[in-house]
């Protein structure tokens, strides 16, 4: 979603370091780009304004025009109020102590409120919490069905009455139930509108009332620009909202709400969905330190490190250690890692989160291409016998003529495997010195031709 705002902010960085020694007028330059940036991307106008002048206060300080890198140090500066206007850090669901903690989602019709439910049910359960789904979306008969066949999808119980009850009632004995089940959580499941009106707002409040939730919590679709800061302010006056989830920040609207929402209603964003699959990766608690991070380029290796231990095999990664210490690495290796890494999430959302390779991920083409790439790698590699994928050096042009076949691939894509797989071995030997190999970084560029050329 930040793609455009991260490349302008990162154009107008590279003009300030190209410069050297930076003046107070050199400063105030790049503040205008950073402000037309800012605008561009739908930021709300009394926060780029506020946000432009704090910057620019601290970046003409002498402090900063006479160090060595003044450039870097305006950059410290913007990512600092980035994370000021995201809201300085993550603030946690809340727990009712006795339980159950009870999430009621609110917010219009169409920003995915019922496949957020589920998301959040199953992050939830990951961390060892027993959740109850429960519809309240009586209008729309497919919400209900939608929410029940998720459940089923996920095992996680789903409490409903069908379309003749009232939303209330629901939610009044959907917390019995919950109380006499001993579950940990009740996730409510709302109507919305396609506009605001009085009627949702008159029965979200008897919702409220009949079981005042641990947590209101606004579903807001990022790509409705400032449209959603109107609408969180409207909820938030009315139902007195605990915090906002931004869904849909995947998309390729310009994004302005994420930064915009915060600073203008006071609420914390507690988490960020994108896409509509239901898996461990598609929804994220939001850390504004990592969102600064993300939108200036630099990465985000927290976020990659939280996925990949959710991941965590300890033994079979002390295997691929010494294997990459003697310089082992062959095709089985390669087709284990890669579907292990296909776990983490779509290939460019992982290359981006690596500080230093957000624009090799921009240059890797659109996930549904990059993924068919990948699946095309696989049925190469399980078109070998064992002793080809073990000892690759032995796949002549007879043996690759029949991988080929095996595959569905030609000729040229076997040959194509082979050779950016000889690569990847050499890169392999630099990042661990196996076998006389030179420890270090590899080539960023390789990399991309590696990626692509698979």
């Amino acid at each position: 979603m930040f793609e455009s705002l991260s490349d302008r902010l990162q154009t107008v960085f590279r003009k300030l370091s190209s410069k050297g020694l930076l003046t107070a007028e050199d400063v105030r330059e790049g503040m205008k780009q950073v402000r037309l940036a800012l605008l561009e991307a739908d930021v709300n106008f009394k926060v780029v304004k506020e946000f432009v002048a704090r910057v620019t206060e601290q970046a003409v300080g002498e402090e900063v025009l006479q160090s060595l890198t003044p450039d870097q140090q305006v950059v410290k500066i913007v990512h600092q109020e980035l994370i000021n206007l995201l809201g300085e850090s993550n603030v946690p669901l809340q727990e009712a102590r006795p339980g159950p903690t009870i999430l009621t989602l609110v917010g219009l019709q169409g920003t995915g409120k019922t496949t957020l439910a589920a998301k959040l049910a199953l992050h939830l359960r990951k961390k060892g919490r027993k959740v109850l789904l429960v519809g309240c979306d009586v209008y729309r008969p497919a919400a209900l069905t939608q929410l029940e066949s998720l459940g089923k999808q996920l095992n996680i119980p789903v409490y409903s009455e069908g379309t003749e009850a009232k939303p209330p009632e629901i939610a009044r004995n959907a917390l019995a139930l919950a109380q006499k089940e001993l579950f940990n959580v009740v996730i409510i499941d709302t109507a919305g509108r396609l506009q605001i009106d009085d009627l949702l707002m008159t029965e979200l409040e008897e919702i409220e009332t009949a079981i005042h939730a641990t947590e209101r919590l606004l579903v807001v679709d990022a790509m409705t620009g400032q449209e959603a800061v109107r609408v969180a302010e409207t909820f938030n006056q009315r139902l007195a909202l605990t915090g906002l989830i931004m869904t849909k920040m995947d998309g390729d609207a310009r994004g302005g709400a994420a930064l915009s929402v915060r600073a203008v209603t006071g609420l914390p964003i507690k988490f960020m969905s994108t896409g509509e699959k239901i898996d461990g990766h598609t929804l994220e608690a939001f850390y504004p330190d990592r969102l600064a991070s993300r939108i200036l380029g630099m990465g985000d290796v927290l976020s990659l490190i939280e996925r990949a231990e959710q991941l965590y095999d300890a033994d079979q990664a002390k295997r691929m250690e010494k294997r990459l210490r003697k310089g082992e690495f062959d095709f089985e290796d390669f087709l284990d890692s890669m579907r292990q890494m296909r776990k983490l999430g779509p290939l460019q959302q992982i290359i981006a989160m690596i500080p230093g390779l957000n624009q090799l991920s921009q240059q890797m083409g659109d996930e549904m291409t990059t993924e068919r790439e990948l699946k095309r790698v696989e049925a190469m590699i399980c078109s070998m016998t064992i002793q080809e994928r073990r000892e690759p050096k032995i796949i002549k042009q007879k043996r690759r003529e029949r991988i080929a076949r095996g595959s569905g691939t030609t000729l040229q894509d076997v040959n194509a495997l082979i050779k950016q797989f000889t690569q990847m071995q050499r890169m392999m030997k630099q990042f661990t010195g196996g076998k006389g190999g030179r420890k270090g970084q590899p080539d960023p560029q390789e990399l991309l031709k590696m990626l692509r050329g698979m």
